[in-house]
């Protein structure tokens, strides 16, 4: 097994006072907070270990307890140990749950109540501890699956939603904040302890169909409706963004499907990446037409052979 040398985790000396560790643990999980590295593994299990690291460190009883181990056995940081030469084995522990929910085999090992008494070498982990265990180890949490559906453009600017969902005979209304930024398909943890709920609600983020607007990665094509004269003199013409209102020139002779690029419009995600936006010409008639306009069109029609 590893030993864990959560100074180093959380960048402090060992004679470091409580303030500071609270403060290098404020940074270190700010920085690596899951929310804001959705997609980076690398980051997340890194928010784990300074999780763990604080859950001992910023407890003195426990950072205790870790210094006499520390000290006892000589270790340093990544070192291996056999857990079964100071007072545990057969019980090994693995990480559950997600965003720091779940600690390490050697934390739970060493506080998780993995003790076997006396060890081979004749030396009791429990003497060094004050005696038995300081706590088992955690549950797997519950978690329940289901789905939110929203707009592109709730997602782009972040939405909450109340939701009516039945627990087990019971109807829970929960509030659900959705990040600015999230794609489809992501998936939102929210707690349920504070609506009564024993476990963690998934909810896999769906963007509803739109026949004006459509996602493709971090582009945004949108149907932009011009009229046959426009697409033909060429104009210029108002459309909507995600920002807001610009205006944009539609070039002369343009044909329907054909795309318009305007850079750096698109959707933007959770580490700020920003796509394109494409305005995507659709040719389309008036509804009605006066008898004057169904002349000129006449007239039209006859000059082209």
């Amino acid at each position: 097994m590893e030993y864990k040398d959560y100074y180093k985790t959380l960048g402090v000396e060992k004679d470091a006072s409580q303030e500071e560790i609270k403060k290098a643990f404020r940074q270190a999980a700010k920085k690596y907070h899951p929310d804001l590295h959705p997609d980076d593994k690398k980051a997340q299990d890194k928010f784990k270990e300074v999780n763990e690291a604080y859950e001992v460190l910023g407890d003195e009883k426990k950072r205790q307890q870790y210094d006499t181990f520390g000290s006892a056995g000589g270790f340093q940081g990544g070192q291996n140990f056999d857990p079964s030469q100071y007072g545990y084995g057969g019980r090994t522990y693995t990480y559950s749950g997600s965003g720091g929910e779940g600690f390490s085999d050697f934390f739970n090992t060493i506080f998780g109540g993995g003790g076997a008494g006396a060890s081979a070498g004749g030396f009791n982990i429990n003497d060094i501890f004050g005696g038995g265990s300081t706590r088992g180890a955690r549950p797997q949490r519950k978690s329940y699956d289901s789905e939110l559906n929203i707009t592109i453009e709730e997602a782009y600017r972040g939405v909450e939603r109340d939701l009516n969902l039945n627990f087990g005979g019971q109807t829970k209304n929960i509030k659900v904040k959705v990040p600015k930024g999230i794609l489809p398909g992501k998936k939102l943890k929210v707690k349920g302890d504070k609506w009564g709920i024993d476990g963690d609600i998934l909810f896999k983020i769906n963007f509803r169909k739109d026949e004006t607007l459509e996602l493709d990665g971090l582009n945004i094509i949108s149907r932009v409706d011009v009229f046959p004269w426009d697409a033909a003199l060429g104009s210029k013409q108002v459309v909507d963004t995600l920002d807001g209102k610009i205006k944009v020139n539609i070039p002369e002779n343009i044909e329907s499907g054909k795309r318009i690029k305007i850079p750096k419009k698109g959707y933007k995600d959770r580490k700020e990446n920003r796509g394109d936006l494409y305005l995507k010409i659709n040719i389309v008639n008036p509804e009605s037409l006066s008898k004057k306009q169904k002349t000129l069109y006449e007239k039209l029609k006859n000059t082209i052979k």
